[in-house]
């Protein structure tokens, strides 16, 4: 009997990896790993794994989970050790569960390694806290991409006193800025719209929150993006555009 190990892969940038996801990623068999684990990661890898792609984008996944499942089982019964690579964090909107279920399901050992989320590493490269003293003193994480069976209590949702990262958000970027401004939020309130976190080509737009829909269409915002509603963002380090990894419009 094999292992697997689930590590997170971080946001992006490869220096902000575990010590520990590195080694057991460098000690892999077979690495399965996510559309947003970068290209310069994979690239710096110094053994000679086999890579497994198994990337989800809308519309177009190029593995099932049920398959991704059958893929870490059956080579961890082969005795391979399996590293299974998400992008960020696997204990945040990484269907985690689904694939514990499957190991534990056939009693192959695993163990869990955590990364840094997206939330977390784009407000460090922009240089803003995610909660502060007096200003935001919650933060949530949530993912746009809701259940047709789970209705949002938007009126929760909408405080002033707290910190909002949506996931997967960009698709949805019009009803979430609908929905919150009936909630109460205030039409002006800020949002920053986060494409492509810690990467070199990253970009940070502060827009309105009722302007958010028509800011993603006209800057051409395309997923992997994070939208932040709060007052910290005000806070943002205001880059030149000059610099690499941020512009600020």
């Amino acid at each position: 009997m094999g292992r697997v190990d689930l590590i997170g892969a971080g946001p992006g940038e490869p220096e902000l990896l575990t010590l520990k996801a590195w080694r057991l990623i460098n000690e892999a068999d077979i690495i399965v790993y996510d559309a947003l684990v970068s290209q310069e990661l994979l690239a710096g890898i110094t053994g000679h794994p086999e890579l497994i792609y198994v990337g989800k984008r809308m519309g177009n996944h190029s593995a099932s989970q049920a398959e991704i499942c059958s893929i870490l089982v059956q080579h961890a019964i082969k005795g391979k050790h399996v590293v299974r690579l998400k992008g960020g964090d696997p204990l945040v909107f990484g269907r985690l569960g689904e694939e514990l279920d499957a190991l534990r399901c056939e009693n192959i050992p695993y163990s869990i390694v955590p990364g840094i989320t997206a939330a977390s590493g784009c407000a460090a490269s922009l240089g803003f806290p995610l909660t502060e003293r007096g200003l935001s003193t919650r933060l949530r994480l949530i993912t746009a991409q809701f259940s047709q069976n789970h209705e949002i209590d938007w009126s929760n949702l909408a405080r002033t006193d707290e910190t909002l990262v949506f996931y997967m958000g960009v698709s949805k970027a019009a009803m979430i800025s609908s929905e919150l401004i009936k909630a109460g939020l205030a039409e002006d309130y800020p949002v920053l719209i986060v494409e492509n976190g810690t990467h070199n080509e990253q970009r940070a737009i502060e827009t309105p929150l009722k302007q958010m829909a028509a800011t993603i269409t006209a800057n051409q915002i395309k997923a992997p993006a994070l939208i932040y509603v709060g007052q910290v963002v005000t806070r943002v380090h205001r880059q030149s555009q000059s610099q690499v990894g941020a512009m600020i419009v």
